[in-house]
């Protein structure tokens, strides 16, 4: 089965193929609309950001950076990221963006596999760095001053204006010499490094035609204008914040806040009263908690209201309610809110449906640039993430599956060149005739729309030859008012599950006023166990857990909050803890 995308949703009155272009053209139309800001403090023109970019590669320039050449990018999002990403990718460099939570080692393995010739890092994780001897220059993303590499931590210069307009950041000329070389579509435009789920990381390599493609193809879903307003949350480092809510907004002329700080609720609740923003983007598990610390407790009140929240008309006049409430949190202005990276549980998505919340679910991966299916908010299905976006082609390989579901394939301008000086993982990932592996398991119903199963590596095979998807029995137990979150395996031809609970919770339920490890681990796994036959009443019998397992610390995951299993389905009844 094929699908693939009919109507010509990238017509546009704009034309550009690569990023160069993409900016350029943005600068030209918007010169006076405010692009990238920080809350608090100066937002950049689009005519002060394009003199910010030409700047920085002049001095990049001047400093030996050619095409070609790696320039990591290792911040926190600010609009100096962008005029980094910007400059490198303009002037045929490859930028290499490195997620802020990754390790001291992580990094400095990143850096030597990618060859680095110049480190652009933000003060705040300079210290990840510091002892790293391997780049010959160090730009500080902050006020985009230059130091000697390995400079110590405490010999770091002044700050300077981090923000404002370009005048006088790098010299009172322009040295225009970085402009004579224009990059073409094929060249690569960016390397990204994956933690990913399943262990090392590999360099995806993406060309200026995969990511360009994906913008002109994913802006229609949201409907962005020079008027919109996005306040970006999750890290730019990953390519679904950096395509989606760096570079399409960017074509648009739209303007994105940044908050400089990490998204808690204490700073993110004042900055959406502030920016009132029009598009967001966001991983599942912001909804979910909005939706287990508002939401689920008025159905969960008392046995009443448990009752009756059974009733669906009951259940969406709650959920309306709520819904109304949770979109003047967010400022009362949203036209589309989208949600990526992992999946989305059923509780949460029924809210949003009954409480007219205006979402929408994309399907993407790294490799990918990263869009592959996705709609509007007035386009969504439950459980579904879309159709393939215009110009990709998806098909479902029926002979991995089970019958019902098959892998995902795709084939397009997104899909990366391959990963990095590694052409047996690369060779691993593409079909003989040429099409992706996401690995992820899927179907589409009769209209085209893709609807995702799980991970294919996950699936576990029952006993009698079943296929088993731990998402479904995950979300099954996630429902549950005590419960954080879970992860369920295979140990020893058994079913177990990890839980991690709300220990605030679980003190209130146990009747505890303080922490008592030996009564919590006690009563917990009672509690736990009375769970997993509740969990179990509601599976077949073939997908019934034999034991659940208290998760005290939550689960190590990925920057779009899937959880590392890796880490985890290896270690059978202990905590990871005891390893």
């Amino acid at each position: 089965m094929k699908h693939k995308a009919e109507s010509d949703t990238t017509t546009d009155q704009t034309s550009f193929t690569t990023l160069r272009e993409l900016l350029e053209q943005s600068v030209e139309r918007f010169p006076d609309r405010p692009a990238l800001g920080l809350l608090g403090s100066y937002t950049d023109t689009y005519r002060e950001l394009g003199e910010k970019v030409e700047r920085l590669q002049a001095a990049f320039a001047s400093r030996g950076v050619a095409a070609g050449d790696r320039v990591a990018l290792l911040a926190e999002n600010r609009p100096n990221w962008g005029v980094c990403y910007l400059a490198a990718t303009g002037m045929g460099a490859v930028v290499v963006p490195i997620l802020p939570d990754f390790a001291p080692a992580e990094i400095a393995r990143i850096l030597d596999h990618a060859d680095v010739s110049l480190l652009c890092v933000s003060r705040g994780l300079y210290p990840k760095v510091a002892d790293y001897r391997g780049a010959p220059m160090v730009l500080l993303v902050d006020d985009l001053q230059f130091v000697a590499a390995a400079t110590a931590v405490d010999r770091l210069p002044e700050e300077g204006v981090p923000s404002g307009p370009a005048t006088g950041l790098f010299g009172r000329e322009k040295d225009t010499s970085a402009a004579e070389f224009r990059p073409a579509q094929e060249d690569l435009a960016a390397i990204l490094y994956t933690s990913g789920t399943t262990g090392q990381p590999k360099g995806v390599m993406l060309t200026h035609r995969n990511l360009v493609h994906n913008v002109l193809a994913a802006r229609p879903l949201a409907g962005l204008t020079p008027e919109s307003r996005l306040l970006s949350i999750l890290p730019l480092a990953h390519t679904y914040e950096c395509t989606l809510g760096f570079l399409i907004p960017i074509s648009t002329g739209s303007s994105v806040q940044y908050l400089g700080k990490p998204p808690t609720l204490s700073v993110l609740l004042p900055a959406l009263k502030e920016v009132r923003p029009t598009t967001m983007l966001s991983v599942p598990l912001i909804i979910e908690k909005i939706y287990q610390s508002r939401v689920a407790p008025v159905f969960n009140k008392n046995a009443v209201t448990r009752l009756l929240a059974k009733l669906p008309p009951f259940r969406r006049f709650v959920h309306r309610a709520a819904g109304r409430k949770v979109y003047e949190t967010f400022g009362g202005c949203l036209n589309f809110f989208g949600i990526g990276g992992a999946p989305l549980s059923p509780q949460a998505e029924r809210f949003l449906r009954e409480g007219k919340f205006p979402y929408a679910i994309g399907y993407g991966l790294t490799e990918t640039s990263p869009l592959v299916a996705g709609t509007g908010a007035a386009e969504t299905r439950s459980r579904s993430t879309g159709p393939p976006i215009e110009g990709v082609e998806v098909r479902i390989n029926q002979g991995a599956g089970d019958g019902e579901n098959g892998e995902i394939q795709v084939r397009g301008p997104n899909v990366m060149q391959g990963y990095y000086r590694n052409e047996e993982a690369t060779r691993e990932v593409f079909t003989e005739d040429g099409w992706f592996r996401t690995g992820d398991l899927g179907t589409f119903d009769k209209d085209g729309y893709l609807y995702i199963r799980g991970r294919l590596k996950n699936m576990i095979l029952g006993p009698s030859g079943e296929n088993i998807y731990p998402e479904d029995i995950e979300s099954t137990i996630n429902q549950n008012e005590l419960v954080v979150e879970s992860l369920v395996f295979q140990w020893k031809g058994q079913l177990v599950a990890r839980v991690h609970v709300n220990f605030d919770k679980l003190r209130e339920h146990l009747g505890l006023s303080e922490e008592n490890v030996a009564a919590i681990q006690t009563r917990a796994d009672e509690i736990l166990d009375g769970l997993r036959k509740q969990v179990n009443q509601q599976l077949g019998q073939f997908a019934r857990l034999s034991r659940m397992i208290l998760e005290w610390e939550p689960f190590e995951k990925t920057p779009t909050q899937k959880i590392k299993r890796f880490l985890y389905t290896h270690l059978g009844p202990r905590s990871r803890n005891e390893s």
